[in-house]
């Protein structure tokens, strides 16, 4: 019965996992809205959103108490947040790492002064795209579209020895396609209030 001697139907004990699994609620959703947001500026990120939603996946299996459940969200928030300041950390923008990042990942084996050369690289084709190449409207026409590919080509042609001649055309590929989905004329994803 409900209004035992205890007075009332909740135990002392219980109210602790009641307020720790508020809690988790909310920091799972802080966690998921902030991840969206870095997925978006930066693709490579996609592998942060497949642990987050592994874990979320073995704790609603039960295989994870809730105590265990919420560590592992602390953990996580803190990668989270050295990640979100990595582009700091390497001394670019976040724009230029989305363009680092897809250079170089998965894992390239390079020495710190080819990973310099491809950050000047990510620098260089972004500084030429946006000041030359990404016009309004420029995805509606081929002459504009094949002007930007032939740029990245041009860019990319820079970067250091260890991009094999496969590897090289892979990477002009997924930035060319990186470019068409997050810029239209001169504005992006990585503008202000975009």
């Amino acid at each position: 019965m409900y209004g035992s001697a205890s007075g009332g139907g909740i135990k002392e004990e219980d109210t602790p996992v009641k307020a720790k699994t508020a809690l988790v609620a909310q920091l799972r959703e802080a966690i998921a809205q902030k991840l969206q947001q870095m997925v978006r500026l930066n693709k490579t990120r996609i592998n942060y959103l497949d642990k987050f939603q592994q874990m979320i996946i073995e704790h609603n299996a039960d295989s994870r108490n809730v105590q265990i459940f919420f560590n592992d969200l602390i953990n996580f928030a803190q990668e989270l947040g050295v990640e979100n300041k990595r582009a700091i950390a390497k001394n670019i923008t976040e724009e230029e790492l989305a363009i680092f990042d897809l250079l170089t990942k998965p894992e390239i084996q390079l020495t710190k002064q080819e990973e310099q050369e491809v950050k000047q690289v990510a620098r260089e084709l972004l500084k030429t795209l946006k000041k030359e190449k990404l016009v309004l409207d420029w995805k509606k026409r081929q002459q504009t579209r094949a002007s930007v590919e032939v740029a990245i080509k041009d860019g990319l042609d820079k970067l250091p020895q260890s991009y094999s001649d496969k590897l090289y055309e892979q990477k002009c590929q997924e930035v060319y396609q990186h470019i068409y989905e997050n810029y239209s004329g001169q504005k992006s994803i990585y503008d202000a209030g975009a």
